[in-house]
Parts: C-alpha cells; structure tokens; sequence
C-alpha cells in the first residue's frame, strides 16, 4: 500500500499496537477480529470499522481513556490528517477535548496545520472563555 493511503484512524491503531508490542496476528487473536482488516484499517484502505469491532480492537490493543475516545472520532472523520495524531501522541497532556479542537481546525485553511500553534490558541480562548 502507498503511504500516502496512510489515515489518522490507521496512524493511531499502529502505534497503540506497536505501544503493546504486538503484531498484526497478535492483536488479531485478542480481538477476534481477521488480522487482514486491521491492516487494511491501519493502511487506510478501510477507514470505518463497525462499533463492534473498533470495541474490541480498544479492549485488545488496552487503549488509554484518550486514545479509546479519540478511535471513534476518527472513523467518523477520516479526512484528519495523520500528522495530527503524531503531535497528540507525543504530548500526553493534550487532552481528548484539545485532540477534538485540533481536528476540527485543521479542516480549515490549507497548507500544513502548525498545530502547537493552534493548541496555544486554543488554550488561550478556553482559559479567556472560562475566567
């Protein structure tokens, strides 16, 4: 596979496995789910896996409460860039809400999102909106 096919939702699942040391079969065997489909789900030739199978690929790669929200965020939306995933998973103070803020913005504009500029931004707003 080309990878430029390469999704968010397939950046996030790789790197959760590869987190748990795991390999495709292995993931496969604790999810009941054909290793075949998590590599295309992890290539990008399928991008929306059924609820079913999105739990028990959670539950099998013990997916942190962040990226167990972020999952089923990204099959909904496909089109976040991959880049994204690489800034929030190395930035474990990111929260989910911030992730979620991220993807929204970066459907806006076009070039390359410069995201630790728009997480400062975001912060700025929510702490402005809050006090």
């Amino acid at each position: 596979m080309a990878e430029s096919m390469t999704t968010a939702l397939g950046v996030l699942l790789r790197r959760l496995r590869d987190g748990r040391g795991l390999n495709l079969r292995e993931v496969a065997q604790l999810a009941n789910v054909d290793h075949a489909y998590i590599q295309r789900l992890e290539t990008g030739a399928k991008t929306s896996p059924s609820d079913e199978v999105l739990t028990r690929l959670i539950k099998a790669l013990k997916a942190p409460k962040r990226e167990a929200l972020m999952l089923p965020f990204l099959t909904r939306y496909p089109d976040i860039l991959p880049a994204l995933i690489d800034f929030v998973e190395d930035d474990e103070n990111i929260s989910f809400e911030e992730f979620r803020g991220l993807a929204t913005l970066a459907h806006r504009g076009t070039g390359r999102p410069d995201y630790p500029v728009q997480l400062a931004r975001l912060r700025a707003f929510w702490d402005d909106d809050d006090g």
